[in-house]
């Protein structure tokens, strides 16, 4: 219960100006709301799948302190932010590449981004279901990015 600033005697949390003397009180800090405090652990799993744009609920997942100590979501950000890259690799390296070649190859880059598409539908079921699964190569990598410590890193 808070007091006047002046007075002493008790005041309500809302009040702005003392009832007995007048003095105007200190207004206390509210706390601020953040968005990342109403997500469950199960639903930023799911966001950081979302095709073309999970990339982004990752980066929050791994700079939130709130999500600092669970290895399982870590590892689904980091998992949904290699895919991401992976998403980038074909689109920006292999399909340029392989129109360069010509016959059948045209067709092999839209397979693979259609194949990654595909990946983040069903990470994004397997994360609902709340089920691990690794992706090879980039599930390797995502588990060894959640081993390696916060801070470890030097230059």
């Amino acid at each position: 219960m808070p007091y006047c600033s002046q007075c002493g005697i008790v005041v309500a949390d809302t009040d702005i100006y003392c009832a007995k003397c007048g003095q105007k009180q200190p207004v206390s800090a509210m706390p601020a709301f953040s968005a990342i405090s109403s997500i469950t652990p199960r639903t930023a799993s799911i966001l950081c799948y979302i095709p073309f744009v999970g990339w982004i609920a990752s980066i929050i997942v791994l700079a939130s302190d709130r999500f600092r100590d669970n290895r399982l979501l870590r590892f689904h950000a980091f998992q949904g932010l290699y895919l991401f890259v992976a998403w980038l690799i074909v689109e920006h390296v292999v399909l340029p590449a392989f129109r360069l070649v010509p016959g059948p190859m045209h067709g092999m880059g839209n397979l693979m981004q259609a194949l990654i598409l595909g990946l983040w539908i069903y990470m994004m079921i397997k994360a609902s279901q709340e089920k691990v699964v690794s992706i090879p190569i980039i599930g390797e990598l995502a588990d060894r990015s959640v081993s390696e410590r916060p801070g470890g890193w030097s230059l």
